[in-house]
């Protein structure tokens, strides 16, 4: 080899090790350099339509309101938000068959909402005196496309409960989403104070209303088909002042995991949906005290309490086909508090 092939290879090879110990050295910025470019555009991209979950929705303190039970979204100061202009679908439930009990506020209404606009028909049952709110969601769900169903009524009585499933069934033409979302929920500083009145219409809605609803349901679901429940961080993270309320909702999350094993061989999916402290009518009705009220979900780590739309992509995927495996699981929002 000749002196000057010589050189020009040894050229080469440090060259190389040149490159290769300032990579050594600096792989960060080396890295970064080469996509520099390419990396300033797909950035900034990746940023456009964030939002900061912090600052998202008003944070306490609240105006002091109160209103009889059960309470409108409509009088609330301010107004929740269920989506009504912000949720946007991506047909993942088209063609199905909805009913949601407590359809006309809070994540009932968020989650029909949500349904129309996934392409379900939607079913909605509310009491009588709710019937401003739920005059509303019909329009939203017509508006969607969607076949909307008013049912209103009590689900205290057992022969109401199973007179809205039949009638759901008979508008809808089937049914394969059940979602048990109507509550009760008063604030009482001392068991002293919860009157055996009291008491038996929470348990009514919260528990024999369900446990019935799901008795006149399960004849009509297929496989395929789901149930979804309402809990809350009540169920393991109980207020002093809710002690009807929270059991409750320990009930719920117990007949979810329950009924998921019981339903699993017949390939309907049985879930339910945790949520903390909600700006719903349920607050303003009776369900906090107003000191509560006036800083509702100032002690999460956001600081502010969660909006109802912001739980509505959950009831979508516990009801979409591609959610297939998950059964007998709690779901949760609650702004940073980890429950469940």
């Amino acid at each position: 080899m000749d002196s000057k092939n010589l050189y020009n290879r040894r050229q080469a090879i440090g060259g190389i090790g040149v490159g290769l110990a300032s990579l050594m050295v600096n792989p960060a910025f080396s890295a970064s350099s080469a996509g520099a470019t390419a990396g300033s555009t797909a950035g900034a991209d990746a940023g456009a339509g964030l939002e900061d979950p912090v600052s998202k929705y008003p944070k306490p303190p609240f105006k002091e309101q109160s209103q009889p039970w059960p309470g409108l979204a409509a009088k609330m100061e301010p107004r929740p938000d269920h989506g009504e202009a912000s949720y946007k679908g991506s047909n993942r439930l088209a063609g199905r068959k909805a009913l949601i009990t407590g359809g006309d506020s809070g994540m009932g209404r968020a989650a029909a909402i949500a349904y129309a606009r996934e392409g379900a028909d939607v079913a909605i049952n509310y009491l009588p005196a709710e019937e401003e709110d739920a005059k509303e969601v019909v329009e939203l769900i017509k508006k969607a496309g969607r076949k909307a169903v008013a049912i209103p009524g009590d689900l205290r009585e057992e022969a109401f409960c199973q007179k809205m499933v039949a009638e759901a069934v008979r508008q809808l033409g089937g049914l394969d989403i059940l979602v048990n979302n109507a509550a009760r929920q008063q604030t009482q500083k001392s068991i002293l104070d919860i009157t055996s009145e009291a008491f038996d219409a929470t348990m009514k809605t919260n528990i024999y209303a369900p446990f019935w609803t799901v008795k006149a349901a399960l004849p009509h679901l297929k496989p395929g088909a789901v149930i979804i429940a309402t809990s809350s961080e009540q169920a393991t993270d109980p207020s002093a002042e809710l002690y009807d309320y929270a059991q409750t909702k320990a009930a719920t999350t117990s007949y979810v995991k329950s009924l998921a094993k019981q339903l699993a061989e017949k390939g309907i999916r049985v879930n339910g949906v945790a949520p903390g402290p909600i700006w719903t009518p349920l607050q303003v009705s009776g369900g906090a005290t107003m000191e509560k009220l006036k800083n509702f979900g100032g002690d999460t780590p956001f600081k502010r309490p969660g909006q109802p739309v912001e739980l509505a992509s959950i009831y979508v995927q516990l009801a979409a086909s591609d959610g297939s495996y998950a059964t007998g699981q709690i779901y949760g929002a609650s702004g940073g508090n980890g429950q469940p």
